[in-house]
């Protein structure tokens, strides 16, 4: 795809059927940057954990779960860091798409006020999560692990992380070639996944180890 063409819900929902994904060089920047790493991160749903702290923090309780309540909230504050890859285009499409059904949050509360969120899209059997935020200790974790929990039981196959960091490697991130993600991608795209299936246990840590 042309680097400089127009951003819109359609080009990114064909980017993502193709292994590509949007990104800006800065929030200021206007010119879109259609990425496909030759390594890949993901997250293997069966094989994420996090840690005994973690545990028993998600077990206390004393926070608030919501889905899909303040998706503008989770991307404002993930496109609110000095040095971010979502510019206003950007922005405006994810919400776009939203609206649409296809992109999802989670959100972490405290209270009233939101400590931590994470965003992504959902296309057939795959979630591509984008990015994530968190205003308290562990807030984006915790939003981390209900995702995961929802992931799996919606049927998903795939979590794209698009690249992997030091932090989504202590919860059990890897990195795959750009081969064998085209593999699993195209697993993924057969049948259908429910991202609002509600877990049977609200609470996520079965799917922790």
């Amino acid at each position: 795809m042309d680097n400089k063409s127009t951003l819109t819900p359609e080009a990114i929902l064909t980017a993502y059927s193709n292994g590509a994904f949007p990104m800006a060089e800065s929030k200021n920047h206007r010119d879109i940057l259609w990425i496909s790493p030759d390594i890949r991160g993901v997250i293997p749903l069966e094989k994420f954990h996090i840690s005994r702290s973690l545990r028993r923090l998600i077990l206390r309780n004393n926070y608030q779960i919501t889905v899909n309540k303040d998706f503008v909230s989770v991307i404002n504050s993930c496109a609110s860091r000095s040095e971010t890859w979502i510019n206003l285009s950007i922005r405006d499409c994810y919400i776009e798409l939203w609206r649409k059904g296809y992109c999802h949050s989670i959100e972490v509360w405290d209270c009233n006020e939101i400590i931590g969120g994470i965003y992504g899209l959902a296309l057939k059997k795959a979630f591509f999560g984008e990015s994530m935020f968190s205003t308290k200790s562990n807030g984006s974790k915790i939003a981390l692990a209900y995702l995961v929990s929802r992931l799996k039981f919606g049927g998903f196959i795939l979590f794209d992380t698009q690249f992997l960091t030091s932090h989504l490697e202590s919860l059990g991130g890897i990195e795959i070639s750009s081969t064998n993600y085209q593999k699993l991608l195209l697993a993924s795209l057969e049948g259908e996944a429910n991202f609002l299936r509600q877990p049977k246990q609200v609470c996520p840590v079965q799917v922790c180890t």
